[in-house]
């Protein structure tokens, strides 16, 4: 079946996974593709047993007797008992090693990005860069401001009330009411791609480099997924009020190339459709496309000026605006 398939060895043993392009992704693909064998060959053991068991221990027909029976068999329960909990041991344990390597967050990686996800699309922003050993920072003020300090406001409310100046005044805060239009934990930054309708945001990254993404959501809840990296993480709203770890780092991406994002949360009508794409390139094509963005140039002319082409190559947009989509008369009179 696999040689008819023309399935190579790797593709045989990664039963299903994408090849990654991270060594995190390949830790993880190991471990999937070995307790996929072990589970496998649990699987034939149960039922070489369960057939062994048909074939030699059914009742004769010409026979009034039932064959022998082992309940009660001390050691075989035993050995029932002691292997299982020893194949769950060895899974916990691997799965602890790759678990830390995974979540590991170094200090200082050589590219901070600040990913900002949205209805439904989605925005990158550099927040630190290594160009030729030397760190820079690209981040800028947050243009929606300063969140209001919740507790001074309810202690004014407070005392409003015991003087008698208002009658009812509810507490602010996260069960009774929001402060919609400040969003202070957004991350903003020079350099910037930002998604649309006609356009897919492409992410230049470079290779043989610690990258960190920080991830953070303007509305409801969505979820980055790269599935060369073979990992997912959630993407919050006020990640620090929901106490979610919103970091995470690869040490490297291995090799340069094109590779689809794409959000993994039900978060809406167009959640399919909430696509983007990294863009991995050399490290010194990446220092040409930073200096190339500072300079003033826009995603797609800074990519183009390092040989590379100025749109996505791995998806395409879609029109995700509420108001995009029509029925024309045709498919009207089709749908009657």
């Amino acid at each position: 079946m696999f040689a008819l398939a023309g399935c190579s060895a790797d593709e045989v043993m990664r039963f299903g996974w994408p090849e990654g392009v991270t060594p995190e992704a390949r830790s993880m693909t190991e471990l999937w593709s070995w307790s996929v064998v072990a589970a496998l060959i649990m699987g034939v053991l149960v039922w070489a047993l369960t057939f062994w068991t048909i074939t030699f221990h059914r009742r004769k027909a010409d026979s009034p007797d039932f064959p022998r029976q082992t309940a009660y068999n001390v050691p075989l329960e035993l050995l029932y008992t002691a292997v299982p909990f020893l194949i769950i041991a060895v899974l916990f344990y691997f799965t602890v090693v790759v678990q830390t390597k995974v979540e590991k967050i170094e200090d200082n990686p050589g590219v901070t990005v600040d990913v900002t996800a949205f209805q439904w699309n989605w925005r990158f922003a550099y927040r630190e860069v290594t160009i030729d050993g030397k760190k820079i920072t690209l981040e800028r003020e947050n243009p929606y401001g300063k969140q209001p300090d919740i507790a001074k406001l309810n202690e004014e409310a407070a005392k409003q009330k015991e003087h008698g100046h208002i009658e009812v005044q509810p507490e602010r805060g996260p069960n009774h009411g929001r402060f919609q239009e400040i969003r202070d934990y957004l991350k903003f930054s020079e350099v910037e791609i930002q998604g649309s309708t006609a356009e897919i945001p492409v992410l230049v990254l470079p290779t043989n480099t610690r990258i960190q993404f920080d991830l953070a959501s303007a509305d409801v809840v969505h979820s980055f997924y790269v599935p060369q990296f073979a990992f997912k993480r959630d993407v919050m709203p006020n990640p620090k009020q929901n106490h979610t770890q919103n970091k995470f780092q690869v040490s490297e991406i291995e090799r340069t190339g094109s590779f689809v994002g794409r959000c993994a949360e039900m978060c809406g009508d167009y959640h399919s459709m909430m696509n983007f794409e990294i863009r991995a390139v050399s490290p010194e094509n990446f220092s040409k496309y930073i200096a190339a963005r500072q300079s003033g140039q826009d995603n797609a002319t800074a990519l183009e000026a390092i040989g590379e082409p100025g749109v996505s190559t791995s998806t395409f947009p879609f029109d995700t605006r509420r108001t995009g989509r029509t029925a024309s008369p045709v498919n009207a009179e089709g749908a009657n």
